[in-house]
């Protein structure tokens, strides 16, 4: 049995046995995690007609190498992956927030309240960022931010709360608006009033005496540099659907993905580092490895941009910082449910349903890879044309508008997707 969708593409998977074949051109195979429910066991639909100006849960391809999570263990050269992180206790929902701001903001800017932490004048001296300052770094009641600066703390901050299981999304370094509601989840996590302010007291917790450096040495290898590697990735989408595959651009930008880094930043921590060189040594972050446990039900939280997945006791297992929709194309209101998982997906271009792109008016199939338009994973979801995606941008993550999905780091959704199954809620607060 075959079931023919919207995304002009059919596929047919024999769930218990080997067999894998689809009925797309060209021939490519796919991951699928799980079926959606109501579908019989010799086939599964992964992905509706895309929204307008939505990317479409596309044909599906093969999944990348898999690539070693960040390591975790002292400032040696690193290879083996870090512990799971263990699931805080139970906590209920936090009380609902207003919108934040949707919309292109500045680097360096934030849309969410800055109370927490003091804020010096923006002329202040930078601080001295290096692998020693940021493992060195601790909470001080008298210490001041700057929030166009970058900040050992910070690093360490955000290290250590993508060690709890509470993504910071990407590791910068700077103090803006998703280490805020980090933090704020966090104090949720511990059933704390979520006021985002750091103290001493809120340190200790979040660092819970743990002295692993935050800040290690990985080696590159020679599967590191060996690509392949897209020379450019272009903004027209007819320029796109002619390469083979929207891949990382370079080894730094694939590494810093690896690392849940801002590539900038990895590159000013390593400023004499060849990237392309096998042997090279570089200083990286060491985050939490994946969380594990089934996430039954998620939250999806446009007050504070933020995913929550929780297990079947109540448990808060993961936080993401996320895009949800925009005033234009807002996200679902109540309840849906996932359906399917798609890694490495394809993107179909239908300006017919979609949003027209540039003078491109015919339907255009976009290949796969991390710079595609849905990044390295598509959750589709029970609400026809929606989905919980990757992103080629991760730190333009709740900084840009979404059409109506939910957008998040591709390290955080692919993490998502291994955690859930068809049937997880997924619930829409305002």
């Amino acid at each position: 049995m075959s079931i023919r969708f919207a995304c002009s593409f059919a596929l047919r998977v024999s769930l218990g046995v080997a067999a894998v074949s689809f009925l797309i051109p060209p021939a490519v195979s796919q991951e699928v995690l799980q079926a959606p429910p109501g579908v019989s066991p010799g086939s599964v639909l992964l992905g509706p007609a895309p929204a307008p100006g939505e990317p479409a849960p596309p044909p599906p391809a093969a999944p990348p190498p898999p690539v070693a999570p960040a390591p975790s263990a002292p400032p040696v050269i690193v290879e083996p992956a870090p512990p799971s992180v263990a699931p805080p206790p139970a906590v209920q929902p936090p009380p609902p927030a207003n919108d934040p701001a949707l919309g292109d903001a500045p680097a360096g800017t934030t849309t969410g309240p800055l109370q927490a932490v003091p804020l010096g004048e923006q002329d202040m001296a930078a601080p001295v960022v290096t692998p020693d300052t940021i493992n060195a770094a601790s909470f001080a009641d008298d210490h001041v931010f700057v929030s166009k600066h970058r900040d050992p703390f910070i690093v360490k901050l955000q290290v250590l709360l993508d060690r709890a299981g509470i993504s910071p999304g990407v590791i910068d370094g700077y103090w803006g608006d998703n280490v805020q509601k980090a933090v704020q989840n966090f104090q949720l996590s511990r059933e704390e009033v979520p006021d985002g302010q750091l103290s001493a007291t809120l340190w200790a917790e979040i660092a819970q005496n743990d002295t692993t450096p935050v800040i290690t040495q990985y080696r590159i290898t020679q599967e590191d540099v060996a690509g392949p590697f897209a020379p450019s990735i272009p903004s027209d989408y007819r320029e796109k659907a002619a390469m083979e595959r929207l891949s990382f651009t370079s080894p730094s930008e694939m590494l810093a993905e690896r690392f849940h880094m801002d590539e900038d930043f990895l590159k000013a921590l390593n400023p004499e580092a060849n990237f392309s060189v096998a042997g090279t040594t570089i200083a990286v972050a060491a985050p939490g490895g994946d969380v594990k446990g089934k996430v039954v039900r998620i939250e999806a939280d446009k007050g504070l941009a933020a995913l929550r997945g929780y297990d079947a006791a109540g448990r808060l297992l993961v936080v993401y910082p996320a895009t949800i929709g925009s005033s234009d194309t807002p996200s679902p209101t109540g309840t849906v449910e996932v359906e399917g998982v798609a890694l490495d997906p394809t993107y179909t271009y239908r300006p017919d349903v979609n949003f027209q792109q540039g003078d491109n008016r015919d339907v255009l199939t976009i290949p796969p890879g991390p710079n595609g338009p849905v990044g390295s994973v598509w959750i589709d979801l029970s609400k026809p044309t929606y989905g919980i995606h990757g992103t080629p941008a991760p730190e333009a993550i709740d900084k840009t508008f979404s059409h109506g999905c939910v957008r998040l780091t591709n390290w955080d959704a692919t993490e998502l997707a291994h955690m859930v199954k068809p049937g997880t809620t997924v619930e829409f607060l305002d």
